[in-house]
């Protein structure tokens, strides 16, 4: 290549560089500027701040189902509020009362933009509880936080099996941790991933021996009861579990109880119908209920 080739072809890197540039430093001091609004709303021009709020922007996580009605139903604003107005971390505390709700960010977006960033809990079971005779039923999350769950698709709760055997503990208007919930919540999350069809039959968990001897208690629709230990892998267990449910073959009203819990060795009882005292178990397919009658309930 000649000198003036070279020449040429140096000036149109140098463009390219410096338009380059150019951009990139367009693009930081717009990002410094609204970073710095945000955190210092003194630096808006007085023009702005009679702005009112025109429009809500909500992000959730994966699989969230919390939407914009509820989060103006939650948020409560006044009609004619202004971003500069608003107390964020008044509105950030009126969005994790709902036990649904994980974590929250709110974010000003001058001039009329109030983003909204949500981490949802996932619900993984069900329970009842009742007051002055009147059932009601609430989800579990994997953290064995209870909530009432808003927006949630009614088949895919009916699909969710039953917890029983526990304490249930009010906490002002609502209620304690279930403890032993992330045990349960893998169990139930290798069982969706590894066995399927047996998870679609599970009506009932049960936590009564959870804490005491780190077991829960599964209960079947065809009433087999399964024993599984939390201080186990649960792959290796459902593994068990699926080659027994195909060679286990009982009479139609029979009840049958394997016990998971002893490793290479799977006790399985079968009580033929009417045969004797039925082998221990896991609670009635019906929900535990739990009485609210001197709870506050929201």
């Amino acid at each position: 290549m000649s000198r003036g080739g070279r020449w040429r072809r140096l000036l149109q890197t140098l463009r390219v560089l410096l338009l380059a540039a150019a951009v990139a430093g367009l693009g930081g001091l717009a990002w410094f500027t609204a970073g710095a609004l945000s955190r210092d709303p003194g630096r808006v021009p007085d023009v702005a701040r009679s702005v009112p709020l025109r429009r809500l922007e909500l992000a959730t996580t994966a699989g969230g189902v919390l939407d914009l009605a509820w989060l103006r139903r939650t948020l409560a604003l006044p009609p004619t509020a202004t971003l500069l107005e608003l107390d964020l971390d008044a509105l950030r505390g009126r969005l994790l009362a709902d036990p649904q709700v994980v974590s929250a960010t709110l974010t000003r977006q001058f001039p009329d933009v109030l983003a909204v960033r949500l981490a949802e809990r996932t619900p993984v079971a069900r329970i009842r509880v009742e007051r002055n005779g009147e059932a009601r039923d609430l989800l579990v999350a994997s953290d064995g936080v209870v909530f009432p769950g808003v927006n949630q698709d009614p088949a895919a709760l009916a699909a969710l099996p039953w917890l029983a055997g526990f304490a249930l503990h009010p906490a002002g208007d609502t209620f304690r941790p279930i403890p032993g919930m992330a045990a349960v919540a893998q169990l139930l999350a290798d069982a969706q991933y590894a066995a399927m069809p047996l998870y679609r039959t599970w009506t009932s968990l049960s936590l009564a021996r959870l804490a005491a001897d780190r077991e829960i208690e599964v209960l079947t629709r065809d009433d087999t009861t399964v024993v599984f230990s939390a201080a186990r892998d649960f792959f290796v267990q459902l593994a068990t579990l699926d080659y027994l449910a195909t060679r286990v073959r009982r009479e139609p009203g029979s009840r049958a109880r394997i016990d998971l819990t002893l490793g290479r060795n799977v006790p399985v009882m079968v009580t033929p119908p009417g045969g004797g005292a039925a082998p221990a178990r896991a609670p009635s397919p019906a929900p535990g209920r739990f009485s609210l009658d001197s709870f506050p309930q929201r």
